[in-house]
């Protein structure tokens, strides 16, 4: 079987298109690049899924967190606690067996069971807890300066968080939040290991690495794959988020260019 053929059959095995059956010997290196690499699918999913539903979240318990209401602030501060201070491995059992006993409950609930939605769940709320976390501290690091010449302007309420407060939160908070974005998608490799079920053998990209280190009795082919494959995707994420960050500091003036030191200067 070429490459070629491997490919068409296994490219798309994660999301159930392709051939059925794994491959039981004779396992060549482009099998191992083109399964694993299939397993990325659901990984980028459960990273973007998250990140995305996350920044909302994130946004309003930031804001819960600094209000001066008890009432608002004290779930904020509870919600994103209990999940910065409980591991994430026990978050993904513990939620599966909750959606299991609801699913006794309300069959309605039974999509939760499926890693596709339910740890999609998971992630979304522990996303959401260290990212609110982060746009707290750049919220309550906005300097003043900036608040007292948006009231000068006759800005106040929404229109001063969303056009002064908001936009310097996230210019000062990006780094750090880039830093979660690239936490979350190496976090998603806990997934298929937690309590949800890989359904019909379609894992993620470690459930297809294992299986081969299994099947091979050699971690050292397999598993460098992985980390390759995530390395690109990390580059990928740094990327992005490097183009949001120079959007939100767009209006901000260069830095000075760097003079060239030339041999003659050290004679002068």
């Amino acid at each position: 079987m070429s490459c070629y053929d491997t490919l068409m059959d296994y490219g798309l095995r994660s999301l159930g298109y392709g051939e059925r059956l794994l491959p039981r010997s004779d396992f060549t290196l482009c099998q191992q690049v083109v399964l694993i690499g299939s397993g990325m699918i659901w990984n980028v999913y459960f990273g973007i899924v998250a990140l995305l539903s996350g920044f909302a979240l994130a946004t309003a318990l930031a804001v819960g967190k600094a209000s001066k209401s008890r009432w608002t602030r004290k779930p904020a501060e509870w919600i994103i606690f209990l999940f910065r201070g409980s591991p994430l491995f026990i978050q993904f059992f513990f939620a599966y067996f909750l959606f299991l006993s609801l699913k006794g409950q309300v069959p309605a609930f039974d999509a939760l069971t499926s890693a596709w939605l339910g740890a999609a769940v998971v992630l979304f709320f522990n996303t959401a807890a260290y990212s609110g976390e982060i746009f707290y501290g750049a919220l309550q690091s906005v300097p003043k300066g900036e608040v007292e010449a948006a009231d000068a302007y006759g800005l106040s309420g929404w229109a001063k968080f969303r056009r002064v407060v908001w936009p310097t939160t996230l210019r000062l908070a990006w780094p750090a939040y880039t830093n979660e974005a690239i936490f979350l998608f190496h976090a998603t490799t806990l997934v298929f290991f937690s309590g949800f079920p890989a359904s019909r053998q379609q894992g993620d990209a470690l459930y297809y690495a294992s299986y081969f280190a299994d099947k091979t009795f050699n971690p050292f082919v397999p598993y460098p794959i992985l980390a390759g494959y995530f390395v690109l995707l990390t580059l990928v994420v740094i990327g992005v988020m490097g183009l949001i960050g120079r959007h939100l500091n767009r209006h901000l003036p260069n830095a000075a260019p760097r003079r060239r030191a030339r041999p003659g200067m050290l004679f002068r």
